[in-house]
């Protein structure tokens, strides 16, 4: 009886290179050659942006486990966090300092490299736990879903209204949230508070709704549906 070999092929344990790499060149684009813009202009923009998010959760969920040198990698990220990435945070945190007490066109200029790259450093983050959570035996499709409704949350403008809360405006609290560019694309115009919490409420349920899919029992039906046409 000749053997059938039910392993998976060896190519499978590198899958995880292709979206890094998607993520990687995009990322790349965005905080080394495009200049800093802290304003999304459209669909387009905010897509464009969205694709290394995505491509780093795709790339996460299907990381091999099973390797000696994975846990050695996690350490390795601890220490590009502590060693490179928050002594940059605090860089840029000196730099719109001293913007602020030149002009303010050097402040506007300036705050658009420190926005873009608090926005990095909190996907980072996001994806650092995604990763220690995959590591640690997190399966492929709950990672996934973790990630997708860790994505939902950074876009939720959750940040952005307890921000408004929290600041000791000088001039009062205004009344529009105009500085939302990623919530306006939706909205059509810069949403008032209860406008927000509409929005940050719709981002929640649909976390809930990614938590609570069974997109293992979907991905499943679809492989056997392809499965049987092929046969």
């Amino acid at each position: 009886m000749q053997h059938i070999s039910t392993s998976k092929p060896t190519w499978l344990d590198w899958i995880w290179l292709l979206p890094g790499l998607i993520g990687g060149i995009i990322t790349l684009l965005v905080m080394v050659i495009l200049p800093p813009d802290r304003t999304i202009d459209g669909f387009g923009e905010f897509t464009f942006k969205l694709i290394p998010l995505v491509s780093a959760v795709l790339m996460i969920a299907v990381f091999p486990q099973k390797r000696t040198w994975v846990h050695w990698l996690l350490l390795l990220i601890f220490i590009v966090y502590m060693g490179y990435i928050d002594s940059v945070l605090v860089l840029e945190v000196f730099r719109l300092g001293e913007a602020f007490a030149i002009s303010t066109e050097a402040q506007q200029v300036q705050f658009n490299y420190f926005y873009r790259y608090a926005i990095f450093m909190n996907a980072f983050t996001v994806l650092m736990t995604l990763f220690a959570y995959r590591v640690g035996g997190g399966s492929g499709e709950r990672t996934f879903k973790l990630g997708i409704a860790g994505i939902l949350i950074l876009i939720s403008g959750i940040n952005d209204y307890t921000f408004w809360l929290m600041y000791e405006w000088p001039s009062g609290r205004p009344e529009f949230f105009s500085w939302a560019s990623h919530v306006i694309i939706f909205t059509g115009d810069a949403p008032n508070a209860m406008g927000m919490i509409v929005f940050i409420a719709i981002h929640l349920i649909l976390v809930i709704a990614v938590m609570l899919a069974p997109i293992q029992r979907w991905t499943q039906h679809v492989i056997n549906k392809l499965t049987v046409k092929k046969a």
